[in-house]
């Protein structure tokens, strides 16, 4: 019994494919200030313009596509981890958010969207009287 390491043309033409019928999941980090929510999501090679963010008070959606260029031999991959295709992700935020003050850039790749928590979420110290 052989094993092989390269995969015939039609199994390669079939494994290019399956993006297309699937989306890609982001990944993100979220995490919290006291007056904000933050969350960055690493999309490298995504051009700004094929970039949508949107926000609501209860959810943030980010869609976008990354593109690649297939060399025309196919053969010569060895590994194809990286996700080519569209992706999307849906982060339903966890307290109140005041959306309208929400921000976005993206810098090295690197999206980062901030969303300032309601006043009524944040925490404040109370003083403690004595008497």
């Amino acid at each position: 019994m052989s094993t092989k390491l390269v995969p015939d043309e039609t199994s390669f033409a079939e494994a290019a494919d399956w993006h297309d019928e699937f989306e890609g999941q982001l990944a993100i980090d979220v995490y919290q200030t006291a007056t904000d929510l933050v969350i960055k999501a690493p999309i490298a090679g995504v051009k700004h313009e094929e970039l949508e963010v949107s926000i609501t008070d209860e959810l943030l959606s980010i869609r976008g596509e990354r593109h690649e260029t297939l060399p025309s031999e196919l053969e010569g991959y060895l590994v194809q981890e990286c996700y080519w295709g569209a992706f999307s992700r849906s982060f339903p935020f966890p307290i109140a958010v005041d959306s309208e003050k929400a921000s976005a850039s993206l810098v090295n790749g690197i999206l980062t969207i901030t969303v300032p928590k309601a006043a009524r979420t944040r925490t404040r110290t109370l003083p403690v009287s004595i008497g």
